[in-house]
């Protein structure tokens, strides 16, 4: 028999059903990622208009039936409206949303992934953070979460901690100079693999905490480009909007997105 429970969480994402209602996928902290009706949240004036919308975080009640969820109500604490209003920064929410929606799964506990979330969509919002760094962390973190973040805390071959210049991409970590032998390996910059222990080493709170120089900002996003390359088997729709239309013509200009 069906319950009303109270569940804190964010919409990734929301889809048009009949005519007035939405389908929302929640990630929540109580009950992972669920799918829920919003019934009624396309009509003007809907209490539930807010929670069809991605972005949407605070606490919802929702009635659990036998194969679905309906929400009854919404009580939103951050609809990130700061974020929505630059073009760029609401890609790379989005795509946040996209990395949250492909990792969680339902009745598992995705409160660490909502809290990276969160925190990154914060983030987003400071002008003292360059959203490629922001990019980066999140990324990272995410995986580290879902237990497939690298091993770069000593070498592969012969586990010495110093000197690891080089990142194997299929092995999933460093390697150290002496045991480089052929395979693709990319170069790691010194202060780019500092940061990579920082994120994976960090609690989430204090991730936002440091900048990178350019050099060791793009040696990251080499390692992460491949790295994910690698190990995610999805193309992300906001990501290949912001590729295409805002990075080139902001590295044209000099500026970071």
């Amino acid at each position: 028999m069906g319950q009303n429970i109270m569940l804190t969480g964010m919409v990734l994402s929301a889809a048009p059903v009949g005519e007035y209602d939405r389908r929302v996928t929640l990630l929540t902290r109580e009950r992972g990622k669920i799918s829920a009706f919003a019934r009624g949240a396309r009509r003007p004036g809907s209490q539930l208009m807010a929670a069809g919308s991605p972005f949407s975080f605070g606490k919802f009640e929702v009635y659990e039936g036998r194969s679905s969820y309906s929400i009854g109500k919404a009580e939103i604490s951050n609809y990130f409206r700061e974020l929505a209003e630059d073009v760029a920064n609401a890609c790379y929410g989005f795509y946040f949303l996209e990395v949250a929606d492909y990792y969680a799964r339902e009745n598992t506990d995705e409160i660490h992934m909502l809290k990276l979330l969160y925190q990154s969509l914060r983030a987003l919002e400071k002008e003292s953070l360059g959203n490629r760094l922001v990019r980066r962390v999140f990324e990272l973190k995410a995986m580290a979460i879902n237990g497939e973040g690298p091993n770069v805390f000593s070498c592969l071959s012969c586990g010495s901690e110093e000197g690891l210049p080089w990142f194997h991409v299929r092995r999933g970590g460093t390697l150290c100079g002496n045991c480089l032998k052929g395979g693709k390996a990319v170069p790691l910059d010194a202060s780019a693999l500092y940061a990579m222990q920082f994120i994976l080493t960090s609690s989430i709170e204090k991730l936002y905490t440091f900048t990178l120089s350019e050099q060791a900002l793009c040696s990251l996003e080499q390692v992460l480009d491949e790295y994910m390359g690698f190990y995610v088997d999805r193309r992300f729709h906001a990501l290949k909007v912001l590729e295409e239309n805002f990075m080139f013509a902001a590295q044209a200009a000099g500026k970071d997105i």
